[in-house]
């Protein structure tokens, strides 16, 4: 899989996980590095724009994406 087009500009990673260095690494091997259609920030970016993609939303949280792009009639 080729890096995620969203990790040079994340700011879950550039600015949430700046001090947690291990655990961003270990995270962004398996969304960013990995499959990023399992990306929730992803997910949302893909649906709904950049603009739109929650600062908090945390990779792994399928759900909240599923609802947030519902709501947003996609």
């Amino acid at each position: 899989m080729s890096q995620c087009v969203c990790l040079p500009k994340c700011i879950f990673f550039n600015d949430k996980m700046a001090d947690m260095p291990v655990t961003a690494e270990r995270v962004k091997s398996h969304y960013c590095l990995g499959n990023n259609a399992e990306c929730a920030r992803f997910m949302v970016f893909n649906a709904l724009g950049r603009e739109l993609v929650p600062p908090d939303l945390f990779p792994q949280n399928i759900e909240r994406a599923k609802v947030l792009i519902t709501a947003a009639g996609k």
